[in-house]
């Protein structure tokens, strides 16, 4: 296996369809490709695949290792860009050392690490018995880690290759959930005299809600949320939309109010993006607000219901809570408030979204966005949670792939936890006597539309997956 052969097999996965939640098409695929290879497959109720290939002549009593990658991958664009993830092919390009597509995201989270585990079942080198597992739903709960059930693996011994930093060893990340809100509206008549007026916050640079949390990015929800609570008596609310998916920082939201002086209007959101601009002019140099005069005949929601919604999204927290206080650098506790949308039904849903790396500081955080809400009469609860990966410091596998670091490239890898979730916690519920690891090429901007892998970083995590599978003992 070489670097060539990984990028190849991401290549074909990027015309794949994999949205989460509705990953058949790549599941069809990873099929295929065992039937092609006659390599053992098999797939459980949750869509998760394992691939087995058989140890080599001579490796039969090496310790099967385990390869995982989840499937899907998370699907956001640029606003106005026309592009079908349940159809179209991810359009990249390479310039500069980096592998990114601009317009979308790039699914290198985690098809990179999927593509490197096909190319070692492709390869001909010889090696120990692997098991390569493809979750589903990663990205919106590990639906498919909840679902795997005992037997699905046997090896003892697992590398995750969902992590996004080249020369760092992860060890441990953060637990998390998700914290769901509903407010039900009626509509009431337009106030005498009233215009309506279009508020638009786009282009922030956004990201991943664990790894980006602590970079200080802006949030548009939250930016727009703060712009309307300031003007609560001189509007009404129509519409308000915002953010996406619960795991990525909000890039884009849009607001419809109806206003007595749609001049004035106008003009208080242009002085509030000035300072708005200038509070974010090194995170988020490029951000547009965008205000202008909109016909709509869409009724305004209710003036309590308004009133309610626009207080407690304002004192929701965003961001980072606590750091850790036994390694530094590193968040222990934030909140992600992810996304607003509204339907034509009567329902406003927001969504939100917690992690910690203890217990609970992750219970109550999320008691705490809970109680904004309730406060205002919503409905609450909490969903898809899945506990932290707690570091095993004397793991022979770390070990292992900390001196064959050494050996490779002649420096120390960082050995780290990360704020970001990964499966493996979720594995040692199911797989107590797990060893495991997680390590992978760089990745920048992942969740987002640009996102990008570094094709250098992809050749040096080729050769360390490459020294592991090869020679662990």
């Amino acid at each position: 296996m070489d670097s060539n052969s990984v990028l190849n097999f991401f290549k074909e996965i990027t015309r794949i369809p994999r949205e989460s939640r509705n990953e058949m098409a790549m599941t069809a695929y990873l099929q295929s490709f065992a039937a092609a290879r006659n390599l053992k497959c098999k797939t459980d109720k949750s869509g998760n695949v394992v691939i087995t290939k058989e140890a080599s002549l001579g490796k039969e009593n090496i310790p099967t290792i385990v390869l995982q990658g989840h499937q899907d991958m998370v699907c956001d664009k640029v606003a106005g860009y026309v592009h079908d993830f349940a159809k179209d092919p991810i359009q990249y390009e390479i310039e500069d050392g980096w592998m990114v597509a601009k317009k979308t995201t790039l699914g290198a989270d985690d098809g990179i690490g999927v593509a490197a585990a096909l190319a070692l079942l492709d390869s001909n080198q010889p090696m120990g018995k692997l098991e390569c597992l493809f979750t589903t739903s990663e990205e919106v709960g590990m639906y498919g880690a909840h679902g795997i059930q005992e037997g699905f693996i046997t090896g003892k011994v697992l590398i995750n290759m969902d992590s996004e930093d080249e020369g760092q060893l992860f060890v441990g990340c953060a637990g998390g959930m998700d914290t769901l809100i509903e407010f039900r509206y009626k509509t009431e008549d337009f106030g005498s005299g009233f215009h309506t007026v279009k508020l638009n916050i786009s282009n922030a640079i956004g990201g991943h809600s664990g790894d980006d949390i602590d970079k200080g990015r802006m949030n548009t929800v939250q930016q727009m949320v703060r712009f309307l609570y300031a003007h609560l008596d001189d509007c009404q609310l129509i519409m308000l939309k915002g953010g996406n998916k619960p795991n990525a920082i909000a890039r884009e939201c849009e607001a419809i109010v109806a206003t007595a002086d749609v001049d004035a209007m106008i003009g208080a959101f242009n002085s509030f993006a000035k300072d708005v601009k200038g509070e974010f002019s090194v995170s988020d140099p490029d951000v547009i607000f965008k205000a202008s005069a909109f016909r709509c005949t869409e009724k305004p929601i209710a003036n309590d219901v308004k009133i309610r919604l626009i207080s407690s999204l304002n004192a929701c927290p965003h961001g980072v809570e606590a750091m850790s206080q036994d390694i530094p650098g590193l968040v222990e506790t934030s909140t992600n408030l992810a996304a607003v949308r509204m339907n034509e039904s009567g329902m406003i849903q927001i969504v939100t979204s917690q992690r910690s790396s203890i217990n609970s500081a992750l219970e109550g955080i999320s008691k705490r966005v809970e109680a904004c809400f309730k406060l205002a009469g919503a409905k609450v609860w909490h969903s898809s949670p899945y506990p932290g990966w707690k570091p095993n410091m004397s793991s022979p596998l770390l070990k292992f792939c900390v001196d064959s670091y050494m050996k490779l490239f002649g420096k120390e890898p960082e050995v780290k936890a990360i704020h970001a979730g990964l499966e493996c916690g979720l594995f040692l519920t199911i797989f107590p006597d797990l060893d495991m690891i997680s390590f992978g090429p760089t990745l920048k901007g992942v969740h987002a539309p640009g996102e990008k892998l570094e094709l250098a970083s992809l050749d040096k995590f080729v050769a360390l997956l490459n020294e592991v599978v090869l020679n662990y003992k």
